[in-house]
């Protein structure tokens, strides 16, 4: 399932989302500048220096970088280097906390997450304002990185995407908007189809997938799973989905006005 758009109106313009999509192909194009290409993504050098490492995280003082090797049969591949303080040029790791958030590994990775924040985001924003929405936004992306962290606290592997903050975003839309309608598109095999379908139906469908792949990660021999950060995504998502309440707090938005079917 492939969501497209809502059904619910907004009762304000959604200028931080806007500015959220914009500074994230911003840093994107900022971040291929140098050894990367567009629908590649960022060199290996930009993703070490911008993303998130968790060893770095969890070892303070100590700072990781990877470097190409090439074995016996020509094949290239990274190897990991770690050191006490940093390497020339690197940022402190708390920063990498929140660089991390607008980095991207690829053309494919920003836009399914644009599209997701775009989709979700200006109907949580109408729900809590402006300043609330930044600060929600953040910590989800902060919460969703440390449960990645938690899951594996010696990874090398750098962990970089909007994605648990956006996850943050979906976990609030599914409780306050359950009844919406999502425009989505359906994959059923060779068959394709435009459905509106209600959002608790497709954020929950969301869920349960990280929650399987997370699952099938940790059950492989070296717990790697498909070298995306699902737990990132289910850690953001439960911090929307239980703390959504906290930030709406004492603001009383207008009902949304859903269409009759």
């Amino acid at each position: 399932m492939f969501p497209l758009k809502d059904n619910i109106p907004n009762e304000r313009f959604p200028f931080v989302t806007v500015a959220l999509v914009l500074i994230n192909v911003v840093a994107y194009l900022l971040s291929i500048r140098h050894g990367g290409s567009f629908f590649g993504g960022p060199s290996t050098e930009t993703v070490v220096h911008d993303a998130a490492i968790p060893y770095d995280i969890t070892h303070p003082g100590k700072y990781c970088t990877l470097h190409t090797v090439v074995d016996e049969f020509g094949r290239a591949g990274l190897e990991s280097n770690c050191k006490n303080g940093a390497f020339p040029g690197q940022i402190p790791t708390w920063e990498t906390a929140f660089t991390s958030m607008f980095l991207h590994g690829g053309f494919l990775h920003i836009a399914g997450n644009m599209l997701f924040l775009a989709i979700f985001g200006p109907n949580v924003e109408d729900a809590m304002g402006y300043l609330r929405y930044i600060v929600f936004y953040l910590a989800g992306g902060l919460v969703a990185l440390t449960a990645q962290v938690l899951v594996d606290p010696n990874s090398m592997v750098p962990t970089l995407g909007a994605s648990g903050a956006i996850a943050a975003v979906l976990g609030g839309y599914i409780v306050l908007y359950p009844r919406a309608r999502i425009l989505t598109l359906v994959f059923i095999v060779f068959f394709v189809t435009l459905v509106e379908l209600p959002a608790v139906l497709v954020l929950g469908f969301w869920f349960l997938e990280q929650i399987y792949f997370g699952a099938a990660g940790l059950a492989t021999p070296t717990g790697g799973g498909s070298g995306v950060a699902t737990f990132a995504h289910i850690g953001g998502f439960l911090f929307g989905l239980v703390l959504i309440r906290l930030f709406t707090h004492g603001r009383r938005p207008e009902p949304p006005r859903l269409p009759v079917y």
